[in-house]
């Protein structure tokens, strides 16, 4: 008899966490703006905002698998997280928003990590059906994206805390709601989880995924900024912000007859070299609509298929014993190393190159990927076997 899938519970945790991402990125950098911080302020801050994931992931990825507790460290995360957020409601400075960025990224970069780990372990023998619940983080961006597009065309961007605030306020319930996991805890695995992370294959796939997260930086930062110089409207920017996620939703559905029949190899390479020709074509035609919608339909390689294959590899690579910790370190590698170098480069050359030179630039780390990858990753067994 198969576990019974708690599909709803999961997929409303990743409904709610990109409605609050799709609320998040594409505005926030407006808000900023709108506040008077410069560029490269904008950069630090979103850099301090991922930096915490280098070492927060990590740390809640340690103690997710010695404990085998993934969804109490989750409820008290998006508590805190939800509690933290209020604090720009307080004060804007830089000193003030950098504390308040800190605190409060600490907390809500530990919840996905452990979520993702704490679906495949309730997915067990049906680790497939992961795209078709992922699906829905999606569909939430999506809502979000349109939504807060249109009602910051209507009102003033000020609302955009607010709505921030109660999109994390359901997060954390919905945390409570679904059910905690019992996990293979660390201490029983036959190969610790350091030698897995020695191997060669994986040290090439956590290098490939923080280049391509590096190379996202500029999107996730300043995308709309960018658009912003070319004239266009909030809710045109969230329509094409939307366009990307449903793109991605289209790769989600799709996920899991392709496994059948293509390689996580070949989708990991597909997605490097797509990611290449999206950003030259966000440098090189930002003001040509059929261009621009093209580029942002390519999100469903450059984030949605290289991230499927990601989820996959990690669980190939950790097994269950050591779950939490490859999830975490995948998570704290490439969204957060990868997007803190994103975020500075692009901050620090924003207002001195312009925004077409650092997309270029994000095509040649996205090509550096793919190198990395067409030479070690998928080639080797570095997979555990204690699972």
């Amino acid at each position: 008899m198969k576990n019974k899938i708690p599909y709803w519970r999961l997929s409303s945790f990743y409904f709610f966490y990109f409605a609050a991402l799709g609320s998040f990125l594409p505005f926030w950098s407006l808000y900023l703006k709108h506040h008077s911080f410069s560029a490269l302020e904008i950069g630090e801050l979103t850099a301090f905002m991922v930096g915490t994931k280098v070492i927060a992931p990590n740390l809640w990825g340690w103690i997710a698998d010695h404990t085998g507790k993934s969804l109490r460290i989750i409820r008290i995360a998006s508590f805190l997280a939800m509690v933290l957020f209020a604090g720009f409601l307080y004060e804007v400075s830089f000193q003030w928003f950098a504390t308040v960025t800190v605190c409060f990224s600490f907390f809500w970069n530990a919840a996905l990590p452990q979520f993702e780990a704490a679906t495949l372990h309730h997915l067990k023998d049906q680790p497939h059906r992961y795209s078709h619940i992922r699906l829905w983080g999606s569909i939430g961006f999506i809502v979000t994206v349109l939504g807060v597009g249109y009602l910051l065309d209507l009102y003033s961007i000020e609302l955009l805390p607010w709505l921030i605030i109660s999109l994390l306020a359901c997060i954390w319930l919905v945390s409570l709601l679904t059910p905690e996991i019992t996990s293979a805890r660390a201490g029983q695995a036959t190969v610790g989880a350091w030698k897995i992370i020695k191997q060669p294959e994986v040290i090439a796939f956590l290098l490939v995924y923080m280049l391509l997260q590096a190379a996202h930086g500029p999107y996730y930062v300043f995308f709309s900024i960018y658009l912003k110089q070319y004239g266009y409207s909030s809710s045109l920017i969230g329509m094409l912000w939307s366009l990307g996620a449903g793109a991605e939703i289209l790769v989600f559905l799709l996920m899991r007859k392709m496994l059948k029949y293509i390689s996580l190899r070949r989708i990991l390479l597909v997605s490097c070299l797509l990611s290449v020709l999206r950003w030259l074509m966000i440098a090189c035609y930002a003001g040509e609509m059929p261009l621009l919608l093209f580029a942002q339909v390519l999100h469903a390689a450059t984030f949605g298929a290289a991230h499927v294959a990601a989820i996959h590899l990690v669980q190939n690579y950790f097994g269950d014993h050591h779950q939490g910790k490859g999830q975490a370190l995948y998570s704290s590698l490439s969204f957060g190393l990868g997007g803190m170098v994103g975020g500075l480069y692009s901050g620090y050359a924003w207002d001195l190159y312009g925004g077409e030179l650092v997309y270029a630039f994000a095509a040649l780390l996205s090509a550096f990927a793919y190198i990395i990858a067409a030479l070690w990753v998928g080639k080797g067994k570095a997979y555990c076997h204690n699972s």
